[in-house]
């Protein structure tokens, strides 16, 4: 996780001239919900990737959510599609910054990408991760 440019710049409103700022991601949860007897119940898969997802600012607009902790910043994630941005609903980012008042700056403590998926692409994840890799994949 490493972020390059100034996160608290992004308002509210997606915007091109945040394209500057980039979010290296490490590890991605997958949540779905599934039916737990009578309730909904959420599940997590987190996936660590081999190759770091690279988010940059142009696609990220701030969340309105008033319930955060200090330092906690939540984002929405916006698909690029051509030239045209869509917001995706199932992406979520979660940032957290603590700072050091010797430093007079931010620090990154925390990067959470969430991705809501369907039960079944929920099941192929699970599926593929579990999948042995290398000369074990082969003799199953």
């Amino acid at each position: 996780m490493n972020i390059k440019g100034d996160i608290l710049q992004i308002k509210n409103k997606r915007d091109s001239k945040h394209q500057d700022i980039q979010i290296q991601i490490d590890t991605i949860t997958y949540i779905t919900h599934k039916k737990d007897g009578r309730y909904f119940q959420p599940f997590e898969l987190i996936d660590n990737l081999q190759n770091s997802l690279l988010l940059t600012g142009d696609q990220l607009a701030r969340s309105d959510n008033k319930y955060l902790e200090e330092g906690e910043h939540e984002f929405k994630v916006y698909d690029k599609a051509g030239d045209n941005y869509e917001l995706n609903p199932n992406k979520h980012l979660l940032v957290t910054l603590e700072y050091d008042f010797d430093l007079a700056e931010s620090i990154l403590t925390s990067v959470e990408y969430s991705v809501t998926v369907s039960t079944e692409e929920f099941k192929e994840l699970q599926n593929r991760k579990n999948l042995p890799k290398g000369k074990d994949r082969r003799n199953k």
